[in-house]
Order: C-alpha cells, then structure tokens, then sequence
C-alpha cells in the first residue's frame, strides 16, 4: 500500500480517499460555510492538521467530563482508525460541505452524542455529565480551535485575515455545535480557555494517563509509526507551557520541530498526488458558478 493510501485510510477510511461522504461535497446547492482562499479552508487543508488533531485531543483530555465520556462510551482503543475518521468526517463535511451537507453531517454527530452522559467523581462528589453540556460544548470547541490554529501557525503559512479571521469563521462551526457565544478572536479564545485553567475546572488523573500513553503510541506499523511517532512528539512541543504542565508531559531534547517539517512535507507531497476533498468542493463551486445567468 502506498503512502498515500495508507494516510488516506487513516484519516477517511478509504485508501483512494473517496468514500460516499467525501464525493458528496461535489453535491449541494450552494458555496457552504466556508470560502475557498479563506482562513478555514487554508489552515484545514494543511498537513499541520495532523499535528493539530493530537495537540486537540492533549487538551480535550483535561476536562474530565469530556474525559468521562471517552472513558465511558468511546471505542477509541479498540478502533482507533474509526474514531479518527468520524471526526475527520465532521471536519471536512463542515469545512467544504454545501452547507446542506454540513447541517446533516452535524446532525449525526449531535445523534451519535445523545446517549452520552453519566457522571464522574469531583472532590465535591459525583457530578453529571453530557455531551450536550454548554460548558463541555464550549470545551471542546475551545481546545479544537486553538489546537488548529496554534499548529498552522508553527507549521503551515500565512492565514489570509491573521488568526483572529481563522477563530472568527470557524465560530460558525461552534453554533453548529450549539456553542452559544463562540470567541471571534485570538485574544478571546485564549482567555476563554486560561478561564478553565484558573477556574480550576481541567485535571490530571489516570483516566488522562491512560489517553496519553494511548496517543503516544498508536497501533500504527512501519513508516506510519515512525511518523506518528514525531507527530506526536511535535503535538506536546508545541502546546502551550501550562497544558504541558497539566499532562504532566515534557519537550523531547531532539530537533522534532524541523523533522516534523520534514514528515509534513511528505504527507503533503503524497496527498497532492492525487484528488483531495477540496477537489470536489471545487468542482461544485465550479458547478455553481456556471448555472448563474450572466450579467446583462
């Protein structure tokens, strides 16, 4: 199997990278949430997402009622490649989707989010938990935006707009999620998320480290583990001091910075060698613009 069928598997469950889902965002009937050459498309359609999803995933980790529902009801230890996909299926769907496309692909993940809840034991004693709790939304959101956002800025280029457009368009996809007052800029979107640290509403216990020691060695073999493997490490170089303190996690001495460079540029290479989900948002886009009656 090729590189890039096998990152394509990884991350669509599809070696070809075309599965229904994705040759559906040549489908709808408008331009979606998103413009192409925009802050979204532009930090999301880079390798450095890679990183991101990890560095997210770090920080997510540190809510325990976030990490009470991965405890309780996900299956990520035993189908991880699943439980990357139907993330990176929300994802793409919102990002390139018709925003027909993104509303439904919404929906089945608010479904799937239904019958999570529970409870988790606080110093105060047990308190409930859901997937649809505005703190626990909110939460997520948060981690996910400064995770993309902090990589592209170390690894990938210039955000049309600067950082501040990038958290203001991806808050659209916040009130999707139901996210009430998503932050429109970097400077929001970090004191939101320093609120949860000085609040004292994120901790470290052994359901994080059981994550932790999970996403630093994910059953991945051969080339694919070596990668991983400085992805990961680039993904704790990268987060912010007192996330890294919080996981009681610590910088590797070795240059993963610049090697990580080297791991990115390959994806890159190997996934531009042929159609990428932008490709069919493009190609209704393209669609679109040809059905419009031209101007008198």
């Amino acid at each position: 199997m090729t590189l890039r069928a096998r990152l394509l598997t990884a991350l669509a469950g599809d070696p070809d990278g075309t599965p229904a889902w994705v040759r559906a965002l040549a489908d709808g009937g408008d331009d979606g949430y998103f413009a192409d050459g925009g802050a979204v498309w532009t930090v999301h359609a880079g390798t450095a997402t890679f990183v991101a999803g990890i560095r997210a995933l770090l920080i997510q980790a540190l809510h325990p009622g976030a990490m009470a529902g991965v405890h309780d009801f996900s299956r990520y230890r035993e189908d991880p490649i699943g439980r990357l996909t139907g993330t990176v299926r929300w994802i793409i769907c919102v990002t390139y989707g018709s925003t027909a496309q993104a509303q439904r692909e919404t929906a089945r993940v608010g479904r799937l989010h239904e019958r999570v809840e529970g409870t988790y034991a606080t110093d105060a004693g047990p308190r409930a938990y859901s997937a649809s709790d505005a703190s626990l939304v909110e939460w997520v959101h948060l981690a996910f935006t400064e995770a993309f956002l902090g990589a592209h800025e170390r690894w990938g280029g210039p955000i049309p707009g600067g950082a501040d457009a990038y958290v203001r368009e991806w808050a659209i996809a916040g009130r999707l999620m139901r996210v009430e007052h998503p932050p429109e800029t970097e400077a929001d979107l970090r004191a939101r998320m320093d609120g949860y640290l000085d609040r004292g509403e994120l901790r470290r216990d052994e359901r994080v480290d059981a994550v932790v020691r999970f996403l630093r060695d994910v059953p991945f073999t051969g080339t694919m583990r070596v990668a991983y493997r400085v992805l990961f490490a680039a993904a704790v170089a990268s987060l912010p001091h007192r996330y890294r303190k919080l996981l009681g996690l610590r910088r590797t001495i070795l240059p993963v910075i610049s090697a990580t460079r080297i791991v990115l540029a390959v994806s890159q290479r190997a996934l531009g060698s042929g159609p990428r989900a932008q490709d069919f948002a493009r190609e209704r886009h393209r669609r679109l613009a040809g059905a419009e009656p031209a101007e008198a």
